[in-house]
């Protein structure tokens, strides 16, 4: 039985994945806010510290997998609680656990990423302050933009501190692989409250997707399951895109 952590496990794409991994026989160390095995506010230093020691504590000492789920929209205000959340809530537990990843014979982590990465304009100083460790700076720089780019902007630095990790020694050289989902619209509680937004709806909405539709979170974990899995071991540092085709129409020659 393997023993995997998730984090925003309550709810959307978390509560999903951890479906999936129960179905399949895996243990699972849920994260969230609510209805979870440990209950932390990943925003918060504190809350990651208390995260950490709680799961350390259910997880006898190794996980054969870590999915960082949790995560705001660009809607949610203050946008400096976007980038505490989606890079610092996900990056410190990554970094903060990987002994218990080490640990296990062979494991993976998986971080939640956003097609929204791949615009103009997201790579801003606010993405360079997260690289450094910055978190106060980059909660400054997330107050003096708008929802998207701070949105956007945290997945950046997610996903670039992902592709700068995984084939290190630390990571790949200690049997553990990293890669990251690039998740596009998905039907979630998260997008709905974006949906009802009076400023970011439609431009949700707007963004095309060519397979028709918002995605599911089940299409997402799915993904999640599979860069967790024996079959995907040959996956690092990889970036999923899953996004109903969205990242191939606006960007088709870069790959």
């Amino acid at each position: 039985m393997r023993v995997i952590a998730v984090t925003g496990s309550a709810s959307g794409i978390g509560a999903a994945t951890r479906a999936r991994l129960e179905a399949a026989g895996d243990r699972v160390i849920g994260i969230d806010v609510r209805e979870a095995e440990v209950i932390a506010d990943l925003a918060a230093p504190s809350g990651r510290l208390a995260a950490m020691a709680a799961v350390r504590a259910r997880s006898g000492g190794r996980l054969e997998g870590l999915v960082a789920c949790a995560g705001v929209g660009p809607h949610v205000e203050p946008w400096s609680s976007i980038v505490s959340l989606n890079y610092f809530g996900a990056q410190v537990l990554f970094s903060g656990l990987r002994d218990l990843l080490v640990a296990a014979t062979a494991s993976a982590a998986v971080a939640v990423s956003s097609n929204s990465t791949t615009l103009p304009g997201v790579d801003t100083p606010l993405v360079s302050a997260c690289l450094a460790g910055e978190e106060e700076e980059a909660r400054r720089l997330a107050l003096t933009m708008d929802g998207h780019r701070a949105y956007a902007g945290s997945k950046l630095a997610l996903t670039r501190w992902m592709r700068r990790t995984a084939a290190t020694a630390e990571w790949a050289g200690a049997s553990v692989r990293v890669n990251a989902v690039a998740a596009g619209a998905v039907r979630t509680p998260l997008l709905e409250a974006g949906l009802a937004h009076p400023v970011f709806g439609d431009a949700i909405r707007s963004f095309p997707i060519p397979t028709g539709g918002f995605g599911t979170p089940d299409h997402i974990a799915a993904a999640i399951v599979f860069l967790l899995s024996p079959e995907a071991s040959f996956c690092c540092g990889s970036v999923f895109f899953v996004d109903g085709g969205t990242d191939a129409l606006l960007r088709p020659d870069v790959y």
